[in-house]
């Protein structure tokens, strides 16, 4: 593998991890060592995350699993007044609710991608797990064409990453992220959204001066 393949398939199981941290907390997430698995990929992608990540590690090892779930819960489902609301068209879109135009505009394009969400997946296509995990599958073809040779195919992923990061991720981060930090009382989440935040600015800074060659 390449140094070049190592740092893509980096990339990719760092969003696909980071989106995991976001789903209802699973034993999984504690008996696969998920956070520290994490700290030890960031540091070659963006060093600045991985002190977040390592902070997880230790608020995850103070916190059994059901209290993680109620955390999650008010940060991200209900019923009453969500910290965070996980949806980026409360965000993006004027009338500040879950599935608006943006909703819309997000799963066309997976769907330009070739993707759509299974018939018994029950979350919205702009859910910010669901946007990781994206970016994570884009990846993964982008380190399938560097494999391949494909140069072609590597520009045409690595564009494709550049937008949906400029048009669907980027613009709603910092508030999402803002809000679970500044809450103040889940210090899991707290560090979790630090680490997704210095990692998604590093990984977007880094995207925007490649030159795919």
């Amino acid at each position: 593998m390449t140094e070049k393949q190592s740092i893509t398939a980096t990339r990719e199981d760092v969003y696909r991890l980071l989106a995991a941290c976001y789903y209802p907390p699973l034993t999984e997430l504690i008996e696969e060592n998920c956070c520290a698995t994490l700290a030890t990929l960031l540091e070659s992608v963006a060093p600045d995350a991985t002190k977040y990540a390592g902070d997880a590690v230790v608020a995850v090892g103070k916190s059994p699993l059901d209290s993680l779930a109620v955390e999650h819960a008010r940060l991200f489902i209900g019923p009453f007044q969500l910290v965070a609301p996980p949806y980026g068209s409360i965000y993006l879109d004027d009338a500040k609710t879950v599935m608006g135009d943006s909703t819309a505009k997000v799963a066309a394009f997976y769907h330009a991608c070739g993707l759509h969400l299974a018939d018994d997946f029950h979350e919205l296509p702009d859910h910010f797990a669901v946007e990781l995990e994206f970016m994570s599958y884009l990846a993964f073809k982008q380190r399938e064409a560097e494999v391949l040779g494909d140069q072609d195919e590597v520009i045409r992923v690595v564009s494709l990453q550049r937008e949906f990061l400029d048009r669907f991720l980027m613009p709603w981060l910092a508030p999402f992220t803002s809000a679970i930090i500044t809450d103040g009382e889940a210090p899991f989440y707290q560090a979790i959204a630090r680490c997704t935040a210095a990692f998604i600015n590093a990984d977007y800074t880094a995207l925007a001066c490649t030159n795919n060659g």
